[in-house]
């Protein structure tokens, strides 16, 4: 895939994996970017970051129905094309499940996954027409192995997963790559009040799913040779798993108790 002149549409693009991907797009000759977030100022702050390019920027909240029609709206009146959609906003209220929320529960659900299937409706059309494009969907390590205190989060990333299955089945007689990243811990925002130790650098996450996507990967596990082996794991004997995280939990339940990010 060549990914120079390509339209790109990306949610959650102004900081962390996010800004990291674009970056790597424009190193890869991207110039026009569409980018939807929550912060006007940290949308504004992206031309000054990467000069080489133009952007489209969208003020919304992938969990509105009427946000996610305004941004296809806008892309379809100002480019009336798209090549790749990056859904990549996702939020995270982690603890036991009878701590968690109501609302965090339900934003978790909207933004990580009913805003994802949404916007990935709405922009359908447009990407139905390109003649080499892609849908590249962020899930989550816990997307394939489902963590204590991170239940809902997990299934929410599960899901991810599935919808990027089924997509991927369903636009076979497309030219539309479909393609699913599974970033471990990784040193952003979102993980600023999680109790985590060694984290990825979102640096390296951006480039292993931009490499990806050029080699046609259908999935990106981050997290080395040791996360794809747990993996394996927990598809065929899922209670070595349980098993082995039994005398952790609460050492993991001291790390996740503050953890949100919404």
């Amino acid at each position: 895939m060549d990914l120079s002149n390509k339209k790109v549409f990306i949610t959650g693009g102004s900081a962390g994996i996010g800004k990291a991907i674009i970056e790597q797009l424009t190193q890869k000759g991207v110039n026009q970017i569409a980018v939807m977030g929550r912060t006007a100022a940290k949308l504004d702050d992206l031309e000054n970051a990467f000069p080489s390019a133009q952007f489209l920027t969208v003020q919304g909240d992938v969990s509105q129905l009427d946000d996610i029609k305004k941004a296809a709206q806008k892309v379809t009146d100002e480019w009336g094309a798209l090549d790749m959609l990056i859904n990549n906003a996702g939020v995270v209220s982690a603890g036991q499940l009878g701590d968690i929320s109501d609302d965090d529960i339900n934003d978790m659900v909207n933004v990580n996954v009913t805003g994802l299937i949404l916007l990935t409706k709405h922009l359908l059309p447009l990407l139905k027409e390109t003649e080499d494009g892609a849908i590249m969907n962020i899930s989550s390590g816990f997307g394939y192995i489902a963590m204590p205190y991170y239940s809902v989060y997990a299934a929410t990333k599960a899901a991810v997963k599935h919808f990027s299955e089924g997509m991927r089945r369903e636009l076979a007689n497309y030219p539309i790559h479909v393609m699913t990243v599974y970033p471990t811990a990784t040193d952003t925002d979102m993980m600023e009040t999680a109790n985590m130790g060694d984290m990825d650098d979102p640096q390296d996450v951006a480039k292993a799913s931009i490499n990806g996507l050029l080699n046609k990967e259908i999935e990106v596990i981050l997290g080395g040779s040791k996360q794809k082996e747990m993996v394996k794991t927990n598809i065929n004997e899922p209670l070595k798993v349980d098993k082995k995280l039994a005398g952790s939990l609460d050492a993991m339940k001291e790390r996740a108790e503050n953890h949100r990010s919404m």
